[in-house]
């Protein structure tokens, strides 16, 4: 089902991951079926971040006995994957999530070369549909021209999350961390606006794809059951956004979501059901392309990846 995982013009390998270096460029991707459908996660590479993005605040008597089943530690940066899917169906190609574009991080901005690798050009993407608008979710929507990136695409976003970003008074409201990050959704929002189809939780918002609320990492996040057939596989967004302390303590209140303890709350939920219905998952920030299951050991659910 799963096809070997390729990795495109690799400039190093670095102990328990793959980085971006130097002037090299790194892109990755992994293959499953879904019915009739393929499923692809490319990647638009890899972030760094200060630890304290996803452990600040928290007891690192808690967070570094997790960390050292997965060889990190608290001192050091994360390099998150950045795990674009993309749904192959039947004269579809739909795109959940564009990636980050050129002007948000080193390092990412690689997707337009990963689709091209795989042979498929932005105009070639059907649709488009957002899970979030965060940087590393949207900003890749507009290409250096500032004009849509996938012009003969429909865009798809959840009506809660569009309301909230496209309002003035966020980029005010949101605390000067993340004002930043207002912006920059503002404006790509204001180049989609005339194109943009909303949803709410719950729709079919195209032939087997359905919107699930995981409302908290922003206010009006969403992930996706595809289904075909019996088969079903969960696209996660940032629903669950790291691979060791999202998943062996989901309880626990991240500073990276907006609202930490819905998204906790939420995680909670989520990880519990796709465990017991052994629903396969893609993750935007899991492991080696976000392609598995979530397994769970010694009370600890763990990613385990295909």
């Amino acid at each position: 089902m799963i096809s070997r995982r390729n990795f495109l013009q690799a400039t190093a390998t670095a102990g328990a991951g793959l980085a971006v270096g130097g002037t090299g460029r790194l892109w990755a991707e992994a293959r499953m079926s879904l019915g009739q459908a393929e499923v692809l996660s490319l990647s638009d590479g890899r972030m760094v971040l200060p630890s304290s993005f996803q452990f600040g605040g928290l007891d690192p008597d808690v967070v570094q006995p997790v960390l050292d089943q997965h060889g990190m530690d608290l001192s050091s940066p994360l390099q998150p994957e950045v795990n674009v899917t993309l749904l192959r169906d039947a004269g579809r190609v739909i795109l959940f999530d564009t990636g980050a574009g050129t002007s948000f991080m080193d390092g990412t901005g690689l997707l337009p070369d990963a689709l091209d690798a795989v042979g498929i050009a932005p105009d070639d993407v059907t649709h488009v549909v957002f899970t979030h608008c965060h940087p590393d979710h949207l900003w890749g929507v507009l290409d250096d021209f500032d004009d849509p990136m996938f012009a003969n695409a429909t865009h798809l976003m959840g009506r809660r999350e569009w309301d909230y970003w496209f309002k003035p008074a966020t980029v005010d409201q949101i605390g000067a961390d993340r004002a930043s990050m207002a912006v920059g959704a503002r404006r790509r929002m204001e180049a989609l606006e005339d194109r943009i189809v909303f949803f709410d939780d719950g729709e079919e918002i195209l032939s087997g794809v359905a919107a699930r609320a995981t409302f908290g990492h922003s206010p009006g996040h969403m992930s996706f059951e595809l289904r075909q057939g019996s088969e079903s596989l969960m696209v996660l967004g940032d629903s669950v956004s790291n691979h060791h302390i999202s998943l062996a303590r989901p309880e626990l209140e991240l500073p990276s979501d907006q609202d930490p303890a819905a998204a906790a709350g939420v995680r909670v939920g989520l990880l519990d059901q796709i465990h017991s219905e052994k629903t396969r998952v893609i993750g935007y920030h899991l492991p080696f392309g976000g392609m598995g299951w979530i397994d769970r050991i010694n009370k600890e659910y763990v990613f385990v990846s295909t």
